[in-house]
């Protein structure tokens, strides 16, 4: 800041020295505040991508953190990330680990009644997060016999436990071979490695 000292009256040397006060205080303050956007930058990132500089150690600065899903072998999956496990006349349905990642903490599920008919393809039901809200597709046609009732209160086992405790439905399948048609996992771990590359 330049300031012009238009006489040596002794009130107009306090003014300016009261200004250049100010402005180094304004100074110090913005660098503060650069300092504590910076901060919470990355602590929002470190957040974001479940890093805690507490209990990791320190990563060198070229070194590159990329989490991978987990796919699992002997499910089949859709290109809409719902995966399939047949059991006989039985067919477990949920949504995958890569798909709760995208989507974050799962907040309310929304599920057909039992004896309910979905059809392939089609929504059957939704998964709320507190990022979006997204619709689950049946990867098969047929009637639903069964409903996990445990993700009413608990969703978030969805998040914790996609493959397993986070199941969604169980559907007697009309066509088996629809199951047969879905991605194996190794078609499924390609389409995510290509789909996240975009």
């Amino acid at each position: 800041m330049n300031v012009h000292q238009s006489s040596n009256h002794p009130l107009s040397l306090y003014l300016l020295l009261q200004l250049q006060v100010r402005s180094r205080k304004l100074k110090e303050r913005r660098k503060q505040g650069d300092t504590m956007a910076l901060k919470l930058w990355a602590s929002s990132t470190a957040n974001a991508l479940r890093i805690s500089c507490s209990s990791r150690p320190a990563l060198p600065a070229f070194s590159i953190f990329r989490s991978f899903s987990s796919v699992i072998e002997g499910l089949k999956y859709t290109g809409s990330h719902e995966w399939v496990k047949q059991e006989g006349a039985v067919a477990t349905v949920g949504i995958t680990d890569h798909a709760q990642g995208h989507l974050g903490e799962v907040v309310f599920v929304e599920l057909p009644e039992s004896g309910a008919a979905v059809a392939k393809g089609s929504s059957f039901g939704a998964v709320e997060s507190v990022k979006a809200t997204s619709d689950v597709n049946s990867p098969v046609s047929g009637e639903v016999i069964e409903v996990n009732t445990k993700l009413t209160e608990t969703p978030g086992l969805i998040n914790s436990s996609p493959y397993e405790d986070g199941w969604m439905i169980k559907v007697r399948p009309i066509d088996p071979s629809e199951v047969k048609s879905l991605m194996g996992s190794k078609e499924y771990t390609k389409f995510c490695e290509e789909e996240d590359a975009h």
